[in-house]
């Protein structure tokens, strides 16, 4: 095998010529050694990068209003986390920075290890998308069938749905959360530049309570 590095100073590198097999022992050896990084395989090329503070602050609180919306509005979901996902057949596999079931949370919720050539694909994946990738991963979540990426740049979020022919469209309307309005997710986004995490995510869920009353 012939392989070449390309390091980057965002604390990243991309190896080329890779294989499969090296590509799964590297999982292996990743999670034996419990180290923190993101593997991002496409067709041969493989990205090996480690998530920063920032990445992991707004990642998390993205999270945790995904996680108060379903919680006060009891809507079941599963969480993924940064599971791998991978297809051998494809040559294609990453980590997304959060991910959940919700349409398909019955599906799943009793498999303790998801095979997309039997298993959906997550509903709903969460991107950090500041610090630029080598690799398209959309390209590849497309591939995986993944309807729908929420992806951040600490400006804007933006709602990336998947079209029939494969590619994705921006929109201001979730197919997970149709009634949630994005903007407002934003604004609350928006204020962890000047509130406390624990500040936000109790006025975000202040505002869901007021805003989608239950019975």
């Amino acid at each position: 095998m012939s392989m070449t590095v390309v390091a980057d100073p965002a604390a990243k590198v991309v190896l080329r010529g890779v294989s499969w097999d090296f590509y799964e022992n590297f999982l292996r050896e990743v999670d034996n050694q419990r180290i923190r990084v993101f593997l991002t395989y496409d067709r041969g090329a493989l990205e090996i990068m480690a998530p920063s503070p920032y990445h992991e602050r707004y990642k998390t609180l993205i999270a945790r209003f995904i996680e108060t919306l379903t919680m006060e509005l009891n809507i079941p979901i599963v969480s993924g986390g940064s599971t791998t996902f991978r297809r051998e057949d494809l040559e294609r596999g990453l980590e997304p920075d959060e991910c959940y079931y919700i349409q398909h949370e019955a599906q799943v919720r009793e498999t303790r290890e998801v095979n997309l050539l039997r298993d959906p694909p997550p509903d709903l994946v969460l991107e950090m998308d500041y610090t630029p990738h080598e690799l398209d991963r959309e390209s590849i979540y497309a591939a995986l069938g993944v309807p729908e990426i929420w992806r951040y740049n600490i400006r804007r979020l933006e709602v990336l749905l998947r079209q029939p022919d494969g590619s994705y469209q921006v929109s201001t309307t979730s197919a997970t959360f149709p009634f949630l309005p994005m903007r407002e997710l934003e604004r609350f986004l928006l204020m962890r530049n000047t509130l406390d995490e624990t500040t936000v995510v109790r006025r975000f869920r202040d505002w869901v309570v007021a805003k989608f009353p239950t019975k």
